[in-house]
């Protein structure tokens, strides 16, 4: 995944080299800010039609994501592929995609 690569490069680049853990905390804390953006824009939900999560943050998720891959030495593409065919297995054999059972 070329993204991944990027990532990696510029994490090189820059000397960001850290923990897997704190590269973790660092991704829960960029979803928290994609969490934020959805509560303020909707209030609190109240109007799901106006939702509006910045790009920015969405690539700053993306960013700490493939940090979190790279740290923990995992292919960002593969480990895609096999959720998608996760997913896949799980509508064929269930009919949805969810882990939950009915």
């Amino acid at each position: 995944m070329d993204e991944q690569e990027a990532v990696a490069a510029f994490v090189a680049e820059h000397d960001l080299e850290s923990d897997p853990a704190y590269r973790i905390l660092d991704l829960a804390a960029e979803v928290g800010e994609i969490a934020a953006d959805a509560t303020k824009s909707t209030g609190w939900g109240d109007d799901p039609a106006a939702l509006d999560v910045t790009e920015d943050e969405l690539g700053d998720a993306l960013f700490s994501l493939l940090a979190v891959a790279n740290a923990l030495d995992v292919d960002a593409g593969a480990a895609l592929d096999d959720a998608l065919e996760k997913y896949r297995r799980r509508i064929r054999e269930t009919g949805t995609a969810s882990s939950a059972e009915k």
